[in-house]
């Protein structure tokens, strides 16, 4: 009697399925790049962190902003990732191949770790597929479902805010730092230290703020209109000193006059707009080489004194003109009214404003300073001047406004608190410094 093979289909059935079964990355325990994992977990937390405060930032329901729709979770994924580095996304925040939820408000129905399979009935193996499934389905601001791999099924309602979406560098690049009107992307650094609820607003509204004051500026210089003039405010003011900023102007002008003589001469519009386009290339070219110029001038300063002497330079001394890109630059014209726009707007929400303070305090204590919340003196001192009218002047003077200058000693004081021979006169104090005084 011949042995029955009715049981070959079923077990060629099962084989094929179990090969067509995506695999995805489990902890096998082998070793990974440390750095890595410690910034990959840096990141889930700073996500933590940030997407309630976004929530909070949409009670705003400011009339004057431009507005984006945001999500109730963050997903991160590590598709396309070399293997150890995927080991080492699972370790971390038990993310994967597939969209993996690494942040979730309360209410959303999801948790950390989820993984999501369908969006809206669209599912593909491929996440960046995924991704931009997601991202448009947001952009409709209306109700959508989705499924995770354990089945449930959620309804997920996006919410609007002020445009500015606030991004964390990711965990391979985490010194990333980018302004753009839509995206505003801060480093991990400013996820070192442990933020309240009102520190994380702060970080959200004046990255909203900073979209909104700067945004058009952004987008003139992003698409070339008023080009010239444009290129002419950038080489003036991006790099926040005046001494940098004339010198450039001055140099940036006269190819600016040559090319609008030459351009009034030109056969035709479009001739003329090339000509006027490449004399504004050549003088912002020429501005950052008299800037660059400034900053090796300057480079020598003093930096021992404990505290902070870089909070004397401005952000984009602190990062260096060629670390950023030409929207971004723009964007850092507009760094005080930021300020204030989130200044004014923490009370809405019941949000403490001194919380720049704090935060400010928080990063420069550990020495993190190459990030837009650690104030400069400058922009300190704009702060205060715009609140000088309102309740928070008095506390914002104790804790951000220099200390008065010392009266002239009578020349027996002068001669008692000489300093030794071949001693200095020590720099003046720091932001840092004085707030710890204020303190």
């Amino acid at each position: 009697m011949r042995p029955s093979t009715t049981w070959l289909p079923l077990l060629l059935s099962s084989l094929l399925l179990a090969a067509c079964t995506p695999k995805y990355t489990i902890d096998d325990g082998r070793k990974v790049n440390e750095t890595l994992l410690n910034n990959i977990r840096l990141y889930g937390a700073g996500e933590k962190t940030l997407r309630p405060s976004i929530a909070r930032s949409s009670q705003l329901k400011d009339q004057d902003c431009s507005t984006q729709w945001e999500l109730p979770f963050a997903v991160a994924t590590s598709y396309d990732l070399d293997e150890d580095d995927r080991v080492a996304w699972v370790r971390a925040l038990q993310v994967d191949e597939r969209l993996t939820v690494v942040s979730a408000l309360p209410d959303s129905g999801l948790t950390p770790g989820d993984k999501i399979t369908s969006l809206d009935g669209y599912s593909r193996d491929n996440s960046f597929k995924m991704l931009e499934q997601l991202a448009a389905l947001k952009e409709y601001g209306t109700p959508f479902p989705i499924t995770t791999a354990s089945g449930q099924q959620i309804n997920i309602t996006p919410f609007s805010v002020c445009r500015g979406y606030v991004r964390l560098a990711p965990p391979q690049q985490p010194n990333k730092q980018d302004f753009h009107w839509l995206e505003m992307t801060h480093p991990l650094e400013v996820m070192v230290p442990e933020l309240s609820p009102d520190e994380a607003l702060w970080i959200v509204l004046w990255s909203q703020g900073l979209s909104e004051e700067a945004g058009g500026r952004m987008k003139t210089y992003h698409y070339g209109k008023k080009l010239v003039g444009k290129l002419l405010d950038l080489a003036t003011l991006a790099s926040g000193v005046s001494a940098a900023g004339q010198a450039a102007k001055a140099v940036s002008s006269q190819a600016i006059n040559a090319a609008a003589s030459s351009a009034s001469q030109a056969a035709s519009q479009q001739l003329a707009q090339r000509m006027l386009e490449q004399a504004g290339r050549n003088a912002a070219q020429a501005a950052g080489k008299e800037y660059g110029e400034q900053l090796a001038k300057s480079a020598g300063k003093a930096m021992a004194s404990q505290g902070g002497t870089l909070l004397q330079e401005g952000l984009s001394q602190r990062l260096g003109f060629f670390a950023l890109s030409g929207v971004s630059l723009v964007a850092m014209t507009a760094l005080d009214q930021a300020d204030r726009w989130a200044f004014q707007r923490m009370p809405r929400l019941q949000a403490d404003p001194l919380a720049v303070v704090s935060l400010h305090r928080k990063l420069t204590e550990l020495g993190l300073v190459n990030n837009p919340f650690a104030l400069d003196r400058e922009r300190a001192e704009q702060l205060l001047e715009a609140n000088k009218e309102t309740e928070y002047h008095a506390q914002l003077t104790a804790q951000l406004a220099p200390p008065a200058p010392l009266s002239e000693p009578t020349a027996a004081g002068a001669a008692a608190n000489s300093e030794p021979a071949g001693v200095t006169e020590q720099s003046p104090p720091t932001l840092a410094e004085t707030t710890e005084t204020a303190q």
